[in-house]
């Protein structure tokens, strides 16, 4: 139930090219000037006009990135299901997020292959570590591979990564765009934490509502409400415990979840769900897109991919960063807008 205010920018972005030439113009003028003025003058006003453009291109950039499943595939999985570089996938999404530089990133659970172990997370640390050390914060959620076997021992393992976290919900605020964490691990929870987190949930998106400082809700969790994966299939107790809330809303625009390993998009009761789950987990079959889960985006089916997502005035702007076939780097793929 932990709320924080977060890592919005305290100025607009501005471009780096348009700071650079402007940068590069004042310097000009001060060089055919500089005869009117002593040299400790001009020495001062050039330190000025560097650190000018060295301080707007530090600015963060207002995006939010979002990513699932960035696990190492298990032995067992790799028995039913076709790996593709999966760990160099993995990896290279860290990179390609530390290179936007977002105002945060969120990973939607699953985040090792087995939270209990220590081996699990080696290379995991090494990524947020570096993400962190380049100032960008990096929040998750549990997913059932976090809670595998030990639910105690992963959780606390999890929570020693994410210190924020708060297994019956939490929320992030960047940029006005509240995003909403919650546990969708039902059977690992008991009873009263369930119903617990449902009355947080409620409560939490009312009072979010009231907000005037808020002007978009993303709700995510680790498993989906609606998805046509073979290997997983969609999770009533989401549907039951979290969607409702969610359409009833009038700011909650967005719903993310991973455990299925695609991308998907759907539309229920004109609220966007999707499936983001490209993070590094090995790929899952898909059933035909049909009348009850209809995707829109049955052309769209990258390996791996993650999400950025900004405001842009009274909409918000979904953009699905893919990577290429051939590894050689990652591409804007889907772009859409949620209002």
């Amino acid at each position: 139930m932990k709320e924080r205010n977060s890592i919005a920018p305290a100025c607009p972005s501005v471009p780096l090219e348009w700071s650079v030439k402007r940068n590069h113009k004042l310097l000009k003028g001060l060089i055919r000037f500089k005869t009117t003025m002593n040299k400790t003058k001009l020495f001062l006003l050039i330190l000025l006009g560097l650190a000018g453009a060295r301080a707007t291109a530090q600015v963060k950039r207002p995006v939010i990135t979002f990513a699932s499943d960035t696990q190492e595939p298990m032995w067992i999985e790799k028995l039913f299901l076709k790996s593709d570089r999966n760990l160099e996938a993995t990896r290279m999404i860290f990179s390609d997020v530390d290179a936007v530089h977002p105002a945060a990133f969120f990973i939607l659970g699953d985040v090792v292959s087995l939270g209990k172990s220590d081996k699990a997370w080696k290379n995991i640390d090494k990524y947020i570590k570096q993400t962190t050390q380049d100032s960008i914060p990096v929040y998750a959620t549990l997913g059932n591979h976090e809670v595998m076997f030990n639910a105690k021992k992963g959780t606390e393992k999890f929570k020693i990564r994410f210190p924020m976290y708060n297994p019956a919900g939490y929320t992030e605020i960047v940029d006005s765009v509240a995003i909403v964490l919650l546990n969708s691990n039902f059977n690992a929870m008991t009873a009263d934490a369930i119903n617990n987190q449902n009355t947080w949930y409620i409560q939490k998106l009312a009072a979010l509502d009231a907000d005037p400082a808020v002007k978009f809700v993303i709700v995510g969790c680790h498993h989906s409400p609606y998805t046509n994966s073979k290997i997983v299939g969609p999770s009533i107790p989401v549907q039951r415990n979290f969607v409702p809330a969610f359409i009833k809303s009038k700011k909650c625009v967005l719903f993310l979840s991973g455990h299925s390993h695609n991308f998907e998009r759907f539309k229920v009761e004109g609220k966007y769900f999707l499936v983001i789950d490209g993070g590094g987990g090995l790929h899952q079959p898909l059933n035909a897109s049909n009348a009850k889960f209809h995707d829109l985006s049955s052309d769209y089916k990258p390996m791996f991919h993650y999400l950025e997502v900004r405001r842009d005035h009274d909409a918000l702007q979904v953009l699905s960063r893919q990577l290429k076939p051939d590894f050689s780097g990652f591409t804007d793929g889907l772009l859409f807008s949620v209002r």
